[in-house]
């Protein structure tokens, strides 16, 4: 078996636009985007024995994804989300429940792989956990003494306060969007600044580094006690599916090669930019498109 630095987890699925269908689920759009930046990274995920979960195994061949740790199920569809953009460029999301991901199963294969000495991140979402199958995996799969990635995506129904927390607990890195990090951290007082807000859940949970995207407004982190912006990138908007997972792919790649958190923050914020200027979450690229957008935001800002 491969010595993977990062195993993704959770679900694949297809979103279903109302022109066309297009391969997605937030692990899959974070692991095409790290293998895109040439890291070792392995999908864990459950497709159905159908067309659809067939096509998307292809798909992931066809770009040289991992697919060891990809399980079938006779029973369970492949997963489906009907989305659309609403008038604010935000997607809005129809998952299907229950399908093929919700019942990832505990395996000798997939405990192997967590054991492995060269693996760095663990990445997972909230949605893992809206069943008891999948999240009884993920529980196990969080005694990894891999690095924590958590990638809040709060579709309702399918979370709780209590399950959040749990999953805020678990983690060393959590990535969020500006509405969650405002929603969750509202369950604990009133605070004037997103800033607030960001202290006060990485002294509630512990959490040393907690990143959020600002939409067209660029990110924010906070790392290691210490805070780092930048502004949005200017591109004329495609959609905006798989351009935070592409964000937090773009981060993880920075802190592995070593980059400084600033640099990190400003590569996650320009790979986040370039795939909303493409259609869907795993569009092609070219990885020296990102460094190009981060050297002529550089050059406006300067005005040289």
């Amino acid at each position: 078996m491969t010595n993977y630095n990062i195993v993704s987890l959770g679900e694949i699925l297809w979103d279903i636009l109302p022109a066309q269908e297009l391969p997605g689920g937030a692990p899959l759009n974070v692991a095409y985007h790290l293998h895109k930046q040439s890291q070792r990274v392995v999908l864990v995920s459950r497709i159905g024995n159908d067309n659809h979960g067939q096509r998307l195994l292809d798909i992931m061949q066809q770009r040289g994804l991992a697919t060891d740790l990809i399980q079938r199920d006779n029973r369970y569809d492949t997963g489906k989300v009907y989305a659309r953009m609403d008038e604010q460029l935000d997607m809005q999301y129809d998952i299907v429940y229950p399908v093929a991901w919700d019942h990832i199963s505990w395996d000798d294969a997939l405990e192997e792989m967590l054991r492995n000495d060269d693996l760095q991140y663990l990445v997972y979402g909230s949605l893992l956990a809206r069943n008891a199958i999948s999240r009884n995996t993920l529980e196990k799969a969080l005694q990894s003494r891999a690095t924590k990635v958590l990638d809040i995506n709060l579709r309702a129904p399918y979370y709780t306060k209590e399950t959040l927390e749990w999953l805020l607990f678990s983690c060393d890195l959590l990535k969020l969007n500006i509405g969650e990090l405002e929603l969750i951290s509202s369950w604990y007082g009133s605070y004037a600044t997103p800033e607030d807000r960001i202290q006060a859940l990485s002294e509630r949970f512990n959490i040393a580094t907690i990143v959020v995207t600002l939409g067209s407004k660029g990110c924010m982190g906070y790392i290691q006690g210490q805070f780092y912006y930048h502004e949005g990138q200017p591109v004329k908007v495609a959609d905006t599916i798989g351009s935070g997972d592409a964000f937090l792919a773009g981060f993880l790649t920075a802190q592995i090669r070593g980059y400084t958190p600033d640099y990190s923050l400003a590569y996650a914020n320009a790979l986040g930019a370039l795939i909303a200027s493409k259609p869907g979450g795993c569009p092609d690229y070219h990885p020296q498109e990102i460094t190009d957008m981060i050297q002529k935001k550089a050059y406006i800002s300067t005005g040289q």
